[in-house]
């Protein structure tokens, strides 16, 4: 996750500013614990971790769900949201960046590949019936806004509006995205491989399909079925590609034929996979992140073609 060097943002630096909840954080990134699990591993009572519980849900560092426990018993069962943050500073005399973005609905793909599991809906209702891939060709896929599958891959074409004039530096793209398990599970690897105008760019490995719920899920959605993703962000540069600030692979921005007049965007489960767990797309208007995919290119201008405006 990026984020600003700006007010807007204390309530994640303040969740971060203490030792316990760091720890809380460590201990989270080694599996989901509940409220009482995570007080007896820092020597603390329960009323104390759900304070500090509480904050990190409110900066989004963490989720929690309540889960069956032993008995029968409600308990609070927490994982962690967030797996990466990187902080923008402010920077001086530095040359203006233009972009351009083109957002794509996730029903919006040209290519397919479905291995059930699998399912496929717009914000009103399920498009046929689920574990059927011939409804991923039905017309009104094109209104989809969340799609999930086993296996396989769906693949996307984006027009490209670069100018001659134009200088490709970065591409970024950003969608909401997890696992997809039977019902639900936060303990449920997959390895998504992304590939772009034909070339691998990398494999990154969901850590799970998450339950509880979505905060912008339509009111007739599924309880026990996918609810939100992780916001991942892959970013082609000059000396590489990355996912939120992690390499991802050595290609680079001059290897993906940028200056196609349109692009191809794939995201797959391959079948010699290591974690095979399929995934979700999440577009707006299900999940957390109120966005479909998104292509976001930034470039630089020759003096004469700037005309003192910056892009989107």
């Amino acid at each position: 996750m990026r984020i600003d060097l700006s007010e807007d943002n204390l309530p994640l630096f303040e969740a971060l500013s203490s030792n316990v909840r760091i720890q809380i954080v460590h201990l989270l990134s080694q599996k989901p614990m509940n409220i009482r699990e995570l007080a007896e591993a820092l020597g603390l009572s329960s009323a104390i971790m759900t304070m500090h519980v509480k904050k990190l849900e409110k900066a989004d560092v963490i989720r929690s769900e309540m889960m069956p426990g032993k008995g029968g018993a409600a308990q609070k069962m927490c994982s962690l949201h967030m797996d990466h943050l990187e902080i923008a500073f402010p920077q001086r005399n530095v040359t203006p960046r233009y972009s351009r973005r083109t957002d794509v609905s996730v029903g919006h793909y040209t290519d397919l590949n479905i291995i059930p599991t699998c399912g496929i809906c717009t914000v009103s209702k399920v498009i046929g019936i689920f574990d059927d891939p011939r409804y991923f060709l039905d017309p009104e896929r094109l209104n989809a806004k969340i799609l999930w599958f086993a296996q396989g891959y769906v693949e996307y074409k984006i027009p490209n509006f670069l100018m001659n004039s134009e200088e490709p530096e970065e591409l970024e793209i950003s969608m909401e995205i997890s696992s997809e398990a039977p019902l639900t599970n936060s303990d449920w690897p997959s390895d998504i491989t992304f590939f772009f105008n034909g070339l691998k760019l990398g494999m990154w490995t969901s850590p799970g399909d998450f339950g509880g719920k979505g905060r912008l899920n339509p009111a007739w959605w599924f309880e026990d079925v996918n609810q939100f993703g992780l916001l991942k962000r892959i970013i082609i540069k000059k000396d590489g590609t990355f996912m939120d600030g992690l390499k991802l692979s050595d290609v680079t921005i001059d290897q993906i034929d940028i200056r196609n007049p349109h692009w191809s965007f794939r995201v797959a489960i391959l079948e010699d996979a290591e974690h095979i767990g399929g995934v979700t797309l999440f577009g707006s208007g299900f999940g957390n992140y109120n966005q479909d995919l998104s292509f976001k290119l930034y470039f630089s201008k020759s003096a004469q073609d700037t005309n003192g405006t910056k892009g989107n």
